[in-house]
């Protein structure tokens, strides 16, 4: 636009000066027709369009301001006693916090960190940053998110991010990178806008010479035509004022401007608006892409499911005096603490609560196999079993356990099993095998019929059910359960009814993948799937001509979503899933799918909108000024051009504003319009395809993939540790919506 502002401005400036020293040196009687009065109406038009312009620009980053102005000044910082009574407060800038400090947060105050409450009860506005609305309970251990605000009580925080580490500093940082990148449409807006200028160059010249021509063929026409013919003019004058201020005309209503604003400034707006709704879009491709998708495949676990099992049940299957259940546990309990995956978390923490301890023994050559269980070797446990009661242990210890089943029992009756026998072992040293069927035959153990009907009954249930192996001898069954988030099926049925596959894909066995289908409403199931396999998968949907979009969480999930046309990662998940994702859901609600699909559909039809006022305009605009409806009675002035122009940029952001107006589906409208069409799914209805299935070829990457995946569990400790990005998120707490992290918890598995 420059380009053409400064010829037309050059031009009118040249001409008139032109014309001036020409009418002195003859001595004209009439002062001479210029235009010197079109560079400054110009500059004056233009001027005041770019400051409206950037007003209504100012108001589509306007989320991120409000993000921005979260972050918190100041923070009192405190020295505490052993009984955590204060001893001294402080008040320093917020940048000059260090993790492990003690910030205490007044009511009505903001969190100036994030951070792990120590001590104290509250409610937290975390509105402006996951978009939920309700306040979240506060209680020690819960997490805080910097910029949220806290309701009721004082607390003690301990800070576990600080500076640009935060949760909220990594969201502004996502967003202004979003905000500056480009979507792919807006090349095709840079490819004409390339053209554009030249275009119009040649557009104005041919306005001259074709006026010039006309005028000395046809004076009458100008005369008739011209609104400011003056008599005293010499014909010649009058035809190339007349052809001069056409073509100048163009130079100045001709406005690329407007097709490069149309999508820069609709994604600033989408973008923010899904920042303000707990989505977190990188950049202008994925906003763009994901209302293309046809294909949407979920993970399970952390994804469909809460990601936080519980221990359901424990069989025990030997006799009692040779393997004792505190024994047991102690064994499973040390060799599941080196486990980085969801269920060997849950055993851990189930065996430390029944153990009533936090010490556990010594695992040693530990190895996890993806897809099947781990093994190692457990050792130092008898001082562990010296702490417990023999006594009480002897009265506990049976062939059935049952605890506590409100999840998804359905039958009275316990599964009861025959005791087996189990050579006496008496060493310090154990040799332990966790895992599933697959992983006990492939370390030659045999399973008992009564033991696999057993697992199968959890499996019904959707809950998983694994054995444990001591020195080669099968030893003990334990059902693992995980909830079903309550908004999945609402989610699942919105997807299906807006016409996208929906599919499920995990590692778990078939039975248990199946049962988790049936109940959200899913059809199609990819079970027991290798990390690897993932991929693939992806790849074999995408080679069937559909876009895919991949849900997941875990490291294991991170190759599929990189794969995936639109990666989405559960803001819960690792920091490898969230970096190889384009979309990042803060809360941890499957609606944000639907919602993030549904804010594409409305920014993308908005950027169309864009394109046709701004076309609209250069094509209807450039004939009016070229003089093709002087004939009508229609001419435009240089300066009228120039305004004109203006105001199509101006209403081309002011189109992009009405996108703040959009407001995310609620889970009430999503109920009220395809409630209608939600029924409870069935078994029968599910088609399961197991392992590889029906992939015809393997994946070029898949080589790659392994070493990516080994890479990737092995360095997770440091993320544990460094946590330096937006990403470090496993809740302790499911219904936070919050996106700190304890742990950093890897999916093997599921």
């Amino acid at each position: 636009m420059d380009v053409l502002i400064v010829l037309a401005t050059t031009i009118a400036f040249s001409y008139s000066l032109v014309i001036l020293i020409v009418a002195m040196a003859e001595r004209a009687k009439i002062n001479p027709i210029t235009f010197f009065d079109t560079p400054p109406m110009l500059f004056v038009f233009i001027s005041l369009g770019r400051w409206l312009e950037q007003i209504a620009k100012s108001k589509t980053s306007e989320a991120l301001s409000k993000l921005m102005s979260l972050q918190a000044t100041e923070a009192t910082v405190v020295t505490l006693g052993n009984d955590n009574s204060i001893l001294s407060e402080e008040q320093v800038d917020v940048e000059l916090v260090q993790r492990g400090d003690v910030v205490k947060v007044v009511p009505g105050g903001k969190f100036p960190v994030d951070g792990r409450v120590i001590e104290g009860h509250s409610m937290s506005d975390e509105s402006l940053i996951t978009g939920e609305a309700m306040p979240v309970t506060k209680k020690p251990g819960s997490s805080v998110i910097a910029g949220s605000i806290n309701q009721n009580g004082s607390l003690l925080v301990s800070a576990t991010h600080v500076g640009m580490d935060t949760t909220l500093s990594q969201i502004v940082k996502l967003v202004e990178e979003a905000q500056t990148s480009k979507a792919p449409i807006q090349q095709y807006a840079d490819k004409i806008s390339g053209y554009f200028v030249p275009f119009i160059v040649g557009i104005s010249v041919l306005t001259l010479i074709a006026w010039i021509v006309i005028g000395f063929l046809d004076f009458t026409l100008v005369v008739n035509i011209f609104p400011s013919y003056d008599k005293s003019i010499s014909k010649a004058e009058a035809v190339i004022r007349f052809a001069f201020q056409a073509s100048i005309t163009v130079l100045c209503i001709a406005c690329p401007c407007s097709l490069g604003l149309a999508t820069p400034t609709a994604v600033m707006v989408g973008t923010g608006i899904g920042a303000q709704n707990g989505i977190l879009i990188k950049g202008g491709e994925p906003l763009e892409m994901a209302h293309k998708v046809q294909s949407v495949v979920f993970d399970k676990t952390g994804t469909i499911t809460y990601g936080a099992p519980k221990v359901v049940q424990v069989k025990i299957v030997v006799e009692g005096n040779d393997m004792p259940r505190s024994r047991l546990l102690a064994i499973v309990g040390t060799a599941e603490n080196n486990s980085e995956h969801p269920l060997g978390a849950a055993i851990t923490r189930y065996c430390k609560q029944e153990l009533n301890t936090e010490a556990l023994g010594t695992c040693t050559d530990f190895q996890s196999v993806p897809g099947c269980g781990i093994r190692c070797q457990v050792s130092n446990t008898e001082t562990l079993l010296k702490q417990v009661d023999s006594e009480d242990n002897n009265q506990r210890n049976s062939v059935l356990v049952q605890i506590s089943d409100t999840l998804t029992s359905s039958s009275s009756h316990p599964l009861i099993m025959e005791p087996q026998p189990l050579s006496l072992v008496q060493t310090a040293a154990y040799v332990v095998l966790i895992g599933n069927r697959e992983w006990m035959r492939r370390n030659g153990l045999q399973i008992r019929r009564d033991i696999d009907e057993a697992m199968m009954e959890h499996e019904r249930r959707g809950r998983t059910a694994i054995l444990v192996a001591v020195d080669n001898e099968l030893c003990a069954m334990i059902a693992i359960a995980d909830t079903v988030k309550p908004e999945a099926k609402l989610a699942v049925d919105t997807l299906t009814s807006m016409g996208l596959e929906v599919v499920l894909m995990t590692g778990d066995n078939s039975k248990t993948a199946r049962a988790i289908a049936a109940q959200v409403g899913i059809r199609k199931v990819f079970a027991e799937v290798l990390p690897s396999h993932k991929l693939a998968k992806v790849e074999q949907l995408q080679q069937a001509g559909k876009r895919v979009a991949m849900v997941g969480d875990g490291v294991n999930d991170s190759p599929a979503l990189a794969m995936a046309d639109i990666g989405i990662a559960i803001g819960t998940g690792t920091d490898v899933a969230i970096e190889a994702a384009d979309v990042v859901l803060i809360r941890n609600d499957l609606l944000d799918v639907v919602a993030s699909i549904d804010l594409s559909k409305k920014t993308v039809k908005r950027i169309r909108i864009n394109f046709i006022f701004a076309l609209i305009y250069n094509l209807v605009g450039i004939p009016i000024a070229a003089g093709v409806f002087l004939p009508a009675g229609l001419v435009l002035q240089p300066w009228m051009g120039s305004a004109a122009m203006a105001l199509s940029s101006v209403s081309v952001v002011l189109s992009s504003l009405l996108l703040k107006c959009y407001t995310k589906p609620s889970a009430e409208k999503l109920e009220a319009k395809f409630g209608n069409s939600r029924q409870q799914g069935s078994l029968s209805d599910v088609s399961v395809h197991i392992g590889m299935g029906d992939v015809r070829r393997p994946s070029s990457k898949l080589s790659l993939l392994d070493r990516f995946v080994n890479y990737s569990r092995a360095s997770i400790n440091s993320l544990r540790s460094d946590k330096h990005s937006l990403n470090s998120l496993v809740l302790i707490e499911p219904d936070k919506h919050s996106l700190l992290v304890e742990e950093t918890l890897c999916e093997e598995i599921c």
